[in-house]
């Protein structure tokens, strides 16, 4: 028999009606309000003749909006595919078709690119907010239950070969993720989570997620603005906020001299390791900092660093939550003693299935119940997790992950491109961005080659700079060094 756990809007509701759970901007929504919207939204989703576990994708902005229709589509029992507004027609494309999607949410905003995907895959249907208002209400029985191994979510991950896997999130992936965060974190009678960061990602709808287990509210920006930011976190409405580098950085620029309020208790930093002398800083100005590390693959964090352990570990992603478990191993699986580097497996209830249509995928990243990240890490002698690099290659902007793969491709299908290599180069506002090494067969202008990548790329994919080279740094096997490229812009090689 299944396990099953209630309806989570529906059991919220029931406890907590009238708890705050949502604030937008000068509006406030109670979880009672909240579940009667989202009835409404379902009743009209219903009309479309989507069935469990369809999929139906949502193109949509940090909006209230967005919030009621990812409960709705949960009523339903649908998967929803979780898109990014960053990304091209053409990426998008892939998605849609790769996971089969029958229904695309999307914001008036975005209707110019989902006229294009619509014309691109002619079976799938498209609305916005305000069309699905105008359908007909059509009875439909709610889940009283959810089924702890069933989909609840996909969210598209890029792989190091460029093509993006579908993480397919079981509903106990979830709910095991607000768990651990919980046993780690606590919860208090006043908390209130802010969330900036994007619903499209696992940082954002993992909050929602917490929102509803937890009966509290989340506070939620459309999007990310330090200033709006700072004014919630002194004046003592928010507890807890997620954010990444580039934005804590932001925050404390405007912040100045002063100081958040005393209800602020945890600022929860992840996105990829932090810079040191951040974390210095948030300390010497009293900010109560937690590093956390995690990914799409984990429903969110898996490993917090705990309050008694921010200062005297500072730069460490902490120890895993209670329900998980890490560990270090070499090249042959073997493990590591403390201090030595190798890749960082984890093992947990939070933790995908598996990827959507990549059975090869799934063959080779995971192993009797483990997960192989790929990142580089090494644990202390007390077990502590320090993140060396988030995978060998991997380009960390602004809490974007950028795989140089990707780019590489778009580059060699450039006319003049004979050969091309991309790294991250630190930034002081993004943390990385990528920079673009390439070998020319004839001459291009660097402008003609980015309008090219434009076309073609999210506009964060989209490198700094394209420099020409005469060779790239390759092994004996003819494999490219990406990390020598840096050298190039530091000037230890000829260019």
């Amino acid at each position: 028999m299944q396990e099953a756990i209630p309806n989570f809007l529906l059991q919220r509701a029931y406890l907590t009606p009238d708890r705050k759970a949502l604030v937008f901007e000068e509006r406030t929504w109670t979880f009672r309000e909240m579940a009667e919207i989202v009835q409404e939204f379902t009743k009209r989703l219903a009309s479309l003749s989507i069935k469990r576990h369809d999929r139906v994708a949502i193109l949509m902005k940090n909006r209230p909006d967005m919030v009621f229709i990812i409960h709705a589509l949960q009523q339903i029992g649908v998967d929803i595919v979780f898109l990014n507004f960053r990304l091209t027609a053409s990426e998008l494309q892939f998605q849609l078709e790769d996971s089969e999607t029958k229904v695309l949410i999307y914001d008036e905003d975005f209707s110019k690119i989902a006229e294009q995907l619509q014309q691109l895959k002619a079976d799938m249907n498209s609305f916005t907010p305000i069309q699905l208002r105008t359908l007909p209400l059509q009875e439909i029985e709610i889940r009283n239950e959810f089924l702890l191994d069933e989909v609840c979510s996909i969210m598209y991950t890029s792989g190091t070969t460029g093509k993006p896997k579908g993480v397919l999130q079981s509903f106990g992936n979830h709910w095991w993720s607000a768990v651990g965060s919980s046993l780690n974190l606590g919860l208090r009678e006043n908390d209130a989570w802010l969330c900036a960061v994007p619903l499209f990602h696992i940082s954002g709808m993992s909050i929602l997620m917490r929102s509803i287990i937890y009966g509290m509210p989340v506070y939620l920006m459309e999007q990310f603005d330090e200033k709006k930011a700072n004014q919630l976190l002194c004046s003592g409405q928010i507890t807890i906020m997620s954010v990444v580098s580039a934005m804590l950085n932001r925050m404390l620029d405007d912040l100045d001299d002063e100081g958040y309020h005393s209800a602020v208790r945890c600022m929860l930093l992840g996105g990829g390791p932090a810079p040191r002398p951040l974390l210095e800083k948030c300390v010497d100005k009293g900010i109560p900092i937690f590093q956390t590390y995690g990914m799409t693959e984990t429903s969110s964090q898996i490993a917090t660093l705990s309050p008694e352990d921010c200062l005297k570990k500072l730069g460490s992603a902490g120890k895993p939550l209670f329900p998980a478990q890490i560990k270090v191993v070499d090249g042959n699986g073997e493990l590591l003693e403390a201090g030595q580097i190798g890749e960082i497996q984890l093992k947990g209830p939070n933790i995908t299935a598996g990827y959507l249509n990549r059975p090869d995928a799934n063959a080779s990243t995971f192993d009797q119940g483990w997960l192989k990240t790929g990142d580089l890490g090494y644990l202390d002698e007390e077990g502590f997790l320090y993140v060396v690099d988030r995978r060998s290659d991997l380009i960390i902007s602004g809490g974007e992950n950028i795989y140089p793969a990707e780019i590489e491709e778009v580059l060699m299908a450039h006319h003049a491109v004979v050969e091309a290599g991309v790294t991250g180069i630190d930034d002081p506002t993004w943390g990385q961005v990528p920079y673009a090494f390439v070998v020319l067969k004839k001459h291009a202008e660097e402008k003609n080659i980015l309008q090219f990548c434009d076309e073609r790329l999210a506009r964060y994919k989209i490198p700094k700079r394209i420099i020409q080279v005469n060779t790239l740094p390759r092994n004996a096997s003819n494999k490219l060094l990406r990390r020598e490229l840096i050298y190039y812009v530091e000037g230890g090689r000829s260019q």
